[in-house]
């Protein structure tokens, strides 16, 4: 299995780095030739041909536009559509819209209510929140 290269605006920061570090030993490059010097540690033979690899290489979103999911959301089952999917620069996070089929209590005292029929979130590729609530459990948990 191939490795995940880095985002490019890592491998652009890493040009930018190389480019500090000889302009401070009096070695200046433009910033083309450190974009090269960067796709060559990769073992490409230019920039294109790392960018075009490094954009293809990406993990694909757990969900796209208009599916159907199911799953928990603050510890509630639910069904719903999801609305809205884009990828944040970490390489494998997420931001959605999921639309719930039917309005989710998140409160859970007997006294009040509060319901949700829309949220958006960030997941990972396995569709799971990185926040927790406070007994340690995802905010939301997709069932893909």
């Amino acid at each position: 299995m191939t490795a995940v290269l880095p985002s490019i605006e890592a491998l652009k920061s890493q040009a930018k780095r190389l480019r500090a570090s000889l302009e401070s030993a009096d070695r200046a490059i433009g910033h083309a030739q450190a974009l090269e010097a960067v796709a060559r540690q990769y073992g490409f033979r230019d920039w294109n041909t790392l960018r075009a690899k490094a954009l293809s290489n990406r993990p694909k979103a757990p969900v796209h536009v208009g599916e159907a999911v199911r799953g928990e959301y603050l510890g509630q089952h639910f069904t719903g559509r999801i609305l809205g999917v884009g990828q944040l620069a970490a390489a494998d996070r997420y931001r959605i819209t999921v639309k719930f089929d039917e309005p989710v209590d998140v409160v859970t005292f007997d006294s009040f209510s509060a319901f949700r029929q829309r949220v958006h979130c960030v997941v990972d590729a396995t569709g799971t929140t990185p926040q927790k609530t406070s007994n340690g459990q995802p905010h939301l948990r997709l069932a893909l």
